[in-house]
């Protein structure tokens, strides 16, 4: 029986590495080695990134529902409602709404998210 050589697989692998390496500068998108160096770190960074991304998107939501809050001018016990107030007075009230939609209500419905306010004020004075 002939022998199979792995020119063939060789071939296949180090195609699949350049291709993925089309566009990098210099050497990295020509050269094997550099290049699979290259593609092994943007992937370490594409790993971290949409771990990042998730920290980040978080923060702007919290961002925005802080400035909303801020902006209604509710004043709960004495003292204007700040983020971690607002949110723990939804807790009291039972409203259950993540982040995510706060923030986007923060954006597009501030008299909704005026009620949310009030809301969140009542619940902690009760």
């Amino acid at each position: 029986m002939a022998r199979v050589k792995g020119a063939m697989m060789t071939r296949k692998r180090r195609k699949k590495i350049l291709k993925a390496a089309k566009g990098y500068w210099g050497a990295k998108s020509k050269h094997f080695k550099m290049a699979k160096q290259a593609v092994m770190k943007s992937g370490n960074y594409a790993y971290i990134g949409r771990k990042l991304r998730k920290r980040d998107f978080r923060r702007l939501w919290i961002t925005r529902i802080s400035a909303q809050v801020k902006a209604c001018n509710v004043v709960a016990n004495g003292r204007p409602m700040n983020y971690s107030v607002f949110m723990h007075g939804l807790k009291l009230a039972g409203i259950t709404l993540n982040r995510k939609m706060l923030a986007d209500i923060a954006v597009r419905d501030k008299a909704a998210f005026q009620v949310l306010a009030e809301n969140a004020k009542a619940a902690l004075e009760a």
